[in-house]
């Protein structure tokens, strides 16, 4: 177990009967938050999605029980309904739980459902925020979300609703007009509807598109493409979701900020150097 003791710092106990609802983040462990590792080291009972890297798990305590939740598209996944009433069960035989889910559970992570379902069957719990995909998976390609002379504003989207269509609620022309970076989440299977969509509302097919695939993982994969040959350099590539997409100018800083593909060299080069 990891001593996560600060001076001057008391972190808060999980109690029977509560559920801590925890981003885990978006994928490399360190970018674990003190918050969710205090409530891994404290849960009788963890539930927690796809997203989550297996390596957090293994902060969690011997004894703790280990409940797969995960929701994969186009594979055989629990109902949410069921998920929130498990969460419900568990808390009301006693129960310390944490809900572990990847990324924040408020961004696009339907956090906001489980804890709504938690406050109808009157169950406390406590909130911890995780980093989001569109921001920490940026940051592992070497692309800021904003940046001074380049944008003032982001929007974060997803590429597909409920039922697993592209969204239409969405004011595509709007979002293509007034965004100058779009962050979708989940949008590679509608992918050459949305370029088309984003085109069609103005934005230019030169415009620069970076797919990031595994993000903040040692095998990530970061695909350079442009608005217009996006749909087609994705079904050449082979790459597979989880993904982020994002559309903007903020996506040629990648050159000069692509700081995790020579920290990984070096780390594979110190790996095969011979044991003096």
């Amino acid at each position: 177990m990891i001593d996560i003791s600060l001076p001057q710092f008391e972190f808060p106990v999980l109690e029977s009967g509560w559920v801590w609802l925890a981003g885990a983040g978006p994928g490399d462990p360190g970018l674990l938050s003190l918050h969710a590792l205090n409530g891994l080291q404290q849960a009788d009972v963890i539930v927690y999605d796809a997203l989550v890297d297996e390596r957090i798990l293994q902060l969690a305590g011997n004894e703790t029980e280990i409940i797969y939740a995960g929701k994969r598209g186009g594979k055989p996944s629990p109902k949410q309904s069921s998920i929130s009433i498990k969460l419900v069960e568990l808390a009301k035989s006693g129960k310390r739980v944490l809900r572990l889910k990847g990324g924040d559970p408020f961004v696009f992570g339907r956090g906001g459902e489980e804890a709504l379902a938690l406050v109808e069957a009157r169950v406390p719990f406590r909130i911890i925020p995780g980093i989001t995909a569109g921001v920490g998976g940026l940051a592992y390609a070497g692309i800021p979300a904003t940046h001074r002379g380049v944008n003032q504003a982001v929007t974060f989207l997803t590429g597909h609703d409920q039922n697993g269509v592209a969204p239409d609620q969405l004011d595509w022309d709007a979002l293509a007009k007034g965004s100058p970076v779009i962050v979708m989440y989940m949008a590679m299977k509608h992918i050459s509807l949305i370029t088309e969509k984003l085109m069609n509302g103005g934005r230019s097919a030169a415009e620069p598109v970076a797919v990031i695939c595994n993000a903040t993982q040692q095998h990530q994969q970061v695909l350079d493409t442009t608005l217009g040959s996006c749909a087609d350099d994705i079904a050449k590539s082979g790459l597979k979701p989880p993904a982020i997409v994002v559309v903007g100018d903020v996506v040629n800083l990648r050159e000069q900020l692509n700081w995790i593909e020579p920290a990984l060299a070096r780390t594979s080069q110190k790996e095969e150097e011979p044991a003096l």
